[in-house]
């Protein structure tokens, strides 16, 4: 559930040896606004009495943007791999502080007004995520792609495949607990770090709110290191990636059930709507279509334990009874009879062929049965193989285990 922090402050609790608060901008040639994003910071901090530092993440700027950094009171931690995420990463491991907030270094975001951040973080909060459409965006601030399509539509894609509660999934000004974010395991080397970050953390069912944010025009005084289209797939697939039941399951369902349904009404006899009729060649179709969309719940489950193994998705307790319902064996087994009933279908359909004095097999229900039983035998094949590969992964990830297991003991 979303709760809007108040603009109230508290007063900062004493850290003797370690600070409350990091502030952390990652910064790539920004020398006409980073001095004074950490000059606000630290004006932040001394108003508000706050034990904190700022940390400029350095990706390999060549303005003259470290010094004037170190000059404004920064600590500059350089980042040699280039990448938004990269440069986050490095700053957020070398921050000392229990929280930390993040932004741009192009003077877009005020770091002056940090309290609604700092509020729900000590309220206990995990993640807190500034939304720049409750705040207000200044003119000229973000363009009219971005904020009446690309944003809004990618934002409703995240919260409608991980439930987020988050309804600005790129406003870069965002607080959260360290030790929380660093639990995730963030990989991404770009842009999606930030995506990577408020979906993982609604997966581990993190407490996420948000607070209003201003959005100004940013000072930099030259185009955006973004790119609307190139970047807008890129979070596309980073979403589809962490979401396997969208990219596999759903489609391959409703393509698996369509075809069933299908290829066995034409299996007993034609179709006709109006004046178009169906009949064993559109069979051919329909029973592509069941093989297909097996496929990919096949593929599902393949992402689905890879996901799991690699901690990008938590353990699914349904997942986890629907695998230990169909073991190796009952796949064995299954994938067997599918292709009995292939064979036989085939041998029903050499009966056909007989009967008709070895005619053509393109017509009639000869190449009914035909259609049926390689359907069939794909199907068995698939069983097979997949029900091997589901062990392999089950195996490996066992084995994984008692190996950690042996080495603590």
């Amino acid at each position: 559930m979303i709760v809007e922090a108040s603009a109230n402050t508290r007063p900062s609790a004493a850290y003797p040896h370690a600070p409350e608060l990091s502030i952390v901008m990652p910064c790539l040639d920004e020398a006409r606004t980073v001095g004074v994003c950490v000059g606000k910071a630290r004006a932040y901090l001394a108003a508000r009495g706050i034990a904190g530092e700022v940390i400029v993440a350095d990706n390999g700027s060549t303005d003259g943007s470290i010094q004037i950094a170190e000059r404004a009171g920064a600590r500059v931690v350089p980042v040699a791999a280039r990448g938004y995420g990269n440069a986050l990463r490095a700053g957020i491991e070398a921050a000392r502080g229990a929280y930390v907030v993040m932004g741009d270094s192009d003077d877009s975001y005020d770091f002056t007004a940090l309290d609604g951040f700092i509020d729900q973080l000590r309220a206990g909060y995990d993640l807190v995520l500034g939304n720049r459409f409750r705040g207000g965006i200044a003119p000229g601030a973000m363009p009219p792609l971005h904020r009446f399509f690309g944003n809004p539509l990618l934002t409703l894609i995240g919260r409608t495949l991980y439930g987020s509660p988050s309804r600005d999934f790129y406003c870069g000004l965002r607080g959260f607990r360290r030790a929380a974010i660093l639990g995730l395991g963030l990989v991404s080397p770009g842009m999606e770090f930030a995506l990577e970050m408020i979906v993982k953390a609604t997966i581990r069912n993190l407490a996420i709110t948000e607070v209003p944010t201003r959005l100004a025009a940013d000072g930099r005084g030259r185009p955006s290191h973004f790119r609307s289209w190139r970047d807008g797939w890129r979070s596309l697939r980073f979403f589809l990636l962490l979401s396997p039941r969208a990219v596999f399951l759903y489609p391959g369902a409703a393509i698996f059930l369509f075809g069933l349904a299908a290829t066995l009404m034409l299996f007993f006899r034609d179709i006709v709507l109006g004046s178009i009729g169906f009949a064993e060649h559109t069979m051919i179709m329909t029973a592509a279509m069941i093989n297909i969309g097996f496929e990919a719940m096949l593929f599902w489950a393949f992402a689905k334990v890879i996901a799991i193994q690699r901690g990008l998705l938590l353990h699914d307790p349904l997942f986890e009874k629907l695998r230990r319902a169909v073991p190796l064996e009952r796949g064995l087994v299954g994938g067997g009879l599918l292709l009995l009933l292939g064979a036989g279908m085939f041998a029903a359909a050499l009966a056909e062929w007989f009967a008709a004095g070895f005619g053509s097999l393109t017509s009639g229900r000869a190449l009914r049965f035909v259609i049926v039983a390689s359907t069939s035998l794909v199907l068995g094949a698939q069983i097979l193989y997949g029900s091997f590969f589901l062990y392999l992964l089950d195996y490996r990830s066992a084995a994984g285990d008692s190996a950690r297991g042996g080495a603590g003991q």
